[in-house]
């Protein structure tokens, strides 16, 4: 049996993630420019149109979410993209996804902020994106790359997620990691999951009509369309929660970091265990679902943990919630734009061992 052999390239992040969607089926990208995304809405310009699938680039931020809405009812696999105030001005049309359960894929490579801040890569979209952003009780499945490969894997994944369970499907990068260049592996016998769509609105000739629609005004229709997400929610935690997790089973300290933290986190551990310090990192995967059980766990066996994050503090509050008091939850950020380095870490993990 011949080995098929994978080709390696050398890729930036932002086209990782385009070619990530385009082999998972993507076949309407609606977007609107805004930097460190640019790349994004450049090359599916052109990549979609040579494969003669849906390109456009629509008037607004608020017109390109909507663009998805429309293309999603249909069964089209619909992606949109955008930077940290762009991805604000979608809000609205995220919850509609949701309230309509509608699948879709929407692609934040963040920013600094607030405001229009600047252009650097940061991490404060957290809150945003894991509490819901949008009006209304719903959740959102979030991933976060940490490298150029997973930019490709993690937009395949999107677009299978989103189909299974009829949501939308955020994948939150940060500017460092769109905008790096490193090799990847790219997958051309990867396909994606096909599920069948009987909900989608293609005509009715022959059956009854259907409807997505998220005004539901009759008495008590909305409470129990929410109580029905909820239990999508509640199967998505049980079932897709994801994180990497290094060296916790000896460790006295435990970095906990996402995104391009992650990295820097992960070289710090290696050279405290040269030094002979005890630490582990766990990398969340999935920002929501949160991987509580895996921090609740190391936390009992009395750890300490040190959370760094590229903002003023937020993914810290999920872990201090899942850490439940049984161990301190020490912090090292910064916001705007700013990154912690790995000497940073180090001089902090010289002070809690």
């Amino acid at each position: 049996m011949t080995s098929i052999i994978m080709p390696k390239v050398l890729m930036k992040g932002n086209i990782a993630l385009c070619e990530g969607a385009i082999q998972a089926g993507c076949a309407a990208y609606f977007g609107y420019p805004i930097t460190p995304q640019n790349e994004v809405p450049a090359h599916m310009s052109k990549r979609m149109v040579e494969l003669g699938r849906i390109f456009l680039q629509a008037e607004s931020e608020l017109a390109a979410v909507n663009m998805v809405l429309g293309a999603s009812v249909t069964g089209a696999r619909a992606m949109t993209s955008s930077s940290s105030p762009g991805i604000s001005l979608k809000q609205e049309g995220i919850s509609y996804l949701a309230g309509c359960e509608l699948p879709a894929v929407i692609v934040n490579v963040q920013r600094g902020g607030p405001g229009l801040g600047n252009i650097a890569g940061s991490q404060a979209d957290y809150f945003q994106t894991t509490k819901g952003g949008g009006h209304g009780d719903y959740r959102m499945i979030v991933l976060s790359p940490h490298s150029v490969q997973e930019m490709y894997d993690h937009a395949f994944e999107a677009f299978d997620l989103a189909q299974k369970y009829r949501s939308p499907v955020m994948v939150l990068a940060d500017g460092v990691v769109g905008q790096m260049m490193e090799p990847l592996t790219l997958d051309p016998t990867r396909k994606p999951v096909v599920s069948q769509k009987d909900w989608v609105l293609d005509g009715c000739k022959g059956r009854a009509p259907r409807f997505i629609r998220s005004l539901l005004m009759g008495e008590g229709e909305l409470e129990r369309h929410n109580w029905n997400l909820k239990k999508k929610f509640d199967l998505i935690t049980e079932n897709e929660v994801r994180y990497e997790a290094l060296h916790i089973e000896d460790a006295d300290l435990v970095l906990v970091a996402f995104g391009v933290s992650a990295r820097i986190a992960k070289a710090a551990m290696r050279s405290a265990r040269a030094s002979g310090k005890k630490v582990g990192v766990i990398r969340p995967i999935t920002l929501w679902p949160f991987p509580e059980k895996i921090i609740a766990e190391t936390a009992r066996s009395g750890r300490k943990f040190l959370v760094v994050e590229m903002n003023m503090g937020q993914m810290v509050e999920d872990v201090q919630r899942a850490a439940n008091g049984r161990c301190p939850v020490e912090f090292l950020g910064h916001p705007g734009g700013g990154m912690s380095s790995e000497e940073e870490v180090l001089l902090q993990i010289e002070r809690l061992t």
